[in-house]
């Protein structure tokens, strides 16, 4: 698997996020970036899963001399545990297969406000974007993470994919830099506006650190979509 030195890991959960991000991530219109697309799969036979896969898209921005500059990576919805094994096998296999040097990975992530647990929270402190940052640092996770709220030391994380994909990020020392978008626990049209607020807000954040634009209109289609989607799910089981 070739990746450029800077990748965005994404999980696809069927919420709309991965596809906000990824569909409104593209080339400045004066760049000379060209956009390439692929599909990965890796067995996760070694773990004793036969038959089964880890499988995702890829999109590469690639510059002028034919090279990845920027790829951005999603991984399909797994159950645990067999998502802790695509995880780690994927993250492995960025890893072993780094083009040029070792790649800077930032993960984007947005959660409802139950999800994290934070002690001494005080209310006021309204912050919808925290980041996390591990392994060696680069230039591309100083810059990030030097404009992000740091995440608060004791903070928890209740939400199995994000939580199984720090451990494992940290335990292949991947440069990493992790953005936490945080909303509302609540669903409805004020949260809904603030899920795409908040996609924004890290939209833009991943625009201006790769040097690519950011579509809002995609993000609006994609959260309410899902939103949409969700609804008439609930409304199938429960009438």
């Amino acid at each position: 698997m070739k990746v450029g030195e800077k990748v965005v890991l994404m999980l696809d959960d069927g919420d709309g996020f991965a596809a906000a991000i990824s569909g409104g991530l593209h080339p400045n219109p004066n760049s000379k970036f060209n956009v390439e697309k692929g599909w990965f799969e890796l067995s996760l036979e070694q773990y004793g899963l036969v038959n089964r896969n880890a499988i995702g898209e890829m999109i590469h921005f690639v510059g002028p001399d034919g090279g990845y500059e920027v790829s951005i990576v999603i991984l399909h919805k797994n159950e645990p545990p067999i998502l802790a094994c695509a995880l780690n096998e994927l993250l492995s296999e960025l890893s072993r297969n780094a083009l040029s040097k070792m790649p800077s990975l930032i993960i984007p992530f947005i959660l409802p406000e139950y999800k994290l647990k934070q002690e001494n929270k005080i209310e006021s402190e309204m912050v919808s974007v925290y980041g996390i940052k591990f392994g060696p640092t680069t230039d591309l996770t100083e810059a990030l993470s030097s404009r992000l709220q740091k995440a608060p030391p004791y903070m928890q994380i209740y939400h199995e994919g994000l939580a199984e994909l720090l451990h494992l990020a940290n335990i292949v020392k991947l440069p990493t830099v992790v953005l936490v978008g945080v909303i509302n626990q609540h669903r409805s049209n004020k949260t809904a506006r603030e899920e795409i607020e908040v996609t924004c807000e890290i939209g833009d954040l991943l625009a201006s650190t790769l040097s690519v634009s950011f579509s809002k209109e995609k993000t609006s289609q994609s959260v309410t979509k899902s939103s949409s989607d969700n609804k008439e799910a609930w409304r199938a089981l429960y009438g």
